[in-house]
């Protein structure tokens, strides 16, 4: 009888010390084998198939990227937040890339990163080249209709985001705002510095001042929150409100410091460890609109503020690795010691973490959507 070909198989793959034992009686092999020889076959032509073409394909990636810049687009100028963590990743970011190419921090200001994603969406090479980091809160502007909006956001693939945000309100010492009771007591109205509409550092005080009744001046037009550090040290303002607590300990860190600034409010579901006796927004809402109004309009955004993102028609390999690159650069010990230095918290989400929460700020409730289109008009 002519030897079955998978046993053939078998004798030449196994080692001379096995043969014997396994393959001594061939009848019962036989039987024992007919079960899984299907199983066996399509494992040793799927391997023999896919690892050339794993190999192929990583190795296709490495000659792309090789020699190649990659540039991170931050929609607010130097010196910011924004700033800071992306020049944080893009230290570290390009060795966890096949091809380590080189990795740039481009500034891109204006209208509170809209001019960034409106380029990321209409301009930007989909070629796993160009990565802008850009404000959460202009996502929810296309959920409110906001105007100047040019991008779907539902069509950029994203990377992820380094931190969950913590919004908090913070006053000068000098401001004599030391506490939230001052602020709702005060006789003047307090002014907070901003960028513009469509910013947490605009829409959350100015849903603040229609649900809580604070008395707030919102003095707009500044391009980031070093340029508020510097009005508000020079008195033009008191202080600054709608800032993650993540990014105003980083730039803020000599006023906090000395106690020449001092945060009077949070705004998060449950309060940051950090300030364990700085108190909630939400527990000052009077009426269960309010609370829905300060959890959609703030503590939700908060989730997704610093967000990193690639072009529509990114090719989903390229996508796939700076995703991959990105979550690796997040546990990088050395990325990690260095944004400890500069005092930046990492707590990260994933890309698909953060397409799924964009998917839940698209599915906000029609009548509440109606109320912050109203007050943030």
């Amino acid at each position: 009888m002519a030897e079955r070909t998978e046993l053939r198989l078998l004798k030449g793959i196994l080692p001379p010390l096995y043969r014997g034992n396994i393959l001594g009686k061939e009848s019962d092999m036989c039987q024992k084998f007919n079960n899984f020889r299907v199983a066996f076959v399509l494992c040793f032509v799927t391997l023999y198939l896919f690892i050339p073409l794993s190999l192929k394909a990583v190795n296709a990636q490495e000659d792309f990227y090789k020699g190649k810049t990659i540039r991170i687009v931050v929609g607010f100028s130097a010196g910011g937040g924004y700033d800071t963590y992306s020049r944080a990743i893009a230290r570290h970011l390009g060795k966890h890339i096949p091809g380590n190419p080189k990795v740039i921090v481009e500034n891109m200001p204006g209208a509170s990163s809209l001019i960034a994603a409106n380029h990321l969406y209409r301009i930007a090479k989909p070629d796993g080249l160009s990565i802008a980091n850009i404000h959460g809160n202009q996502i929810l502007n296309q959920v409110l209709g906001r105007p100047g909006i040019e991008f779907d956001a539902r069509r950029f693939e994203y990377i992820g985001v380094p931190t969950k945000f913590g919004y908090v309100c913070a006053f000068t010492k000098a401001s004599g705002i030391t506490s939230m009771e001052k602020w709702m007591a005060s006789k003047k109205l307090v002014k907070v510095g901003a960028t513009g509409p469509g910013s947490s550092l605009y829409d959350a005080p100015r849903i603040l001042q229609t649900v809580l009744g604070v008395p707030t001046h919102i003095v707009s037009g500044y391009k980031s929150i070093g340029d508020i550090r510097l009005a508000a040290e020079a008195g033009e303002v008191d202080g600054i409100c709608g800032v993650g607590w993540q990014v105003f300990k980083a730039v803020w860190r000599r006023a906090i410091e000395a106690g020449d600034v001092v945060v009077v409010l949070q705004m998060l579901p449950q309060g940051h460890p950090d300030l364990p006796h700085v108190p909630l927004a939400i527990n000052f809402a009077k009426t269960e609109e309010a609370r829905q109004l300060i959890k959609a309009g703030i503590h939700d955004s908060g989730a997704f503020v610093f967000v990193y993102a690639l072009p529509p028609a990114t090719p989903k390999d390229r996508v796939g690795i700076l995703r991959q690159a990105f979550l690796n650069t997040m546990k990088d010990p050395e990325f990690l010691a260095d944004a400890k230095k500069s005092k930046l918290d990492i707590n990260p989400l994933t890309g698909d973490e953060l397409e799924e929460n964009i998917r839940e700020i698209f599915k906000l409730e029609p009548g509440l959507t109606a109320k912050l289109k109203e007050i943030l008009k």
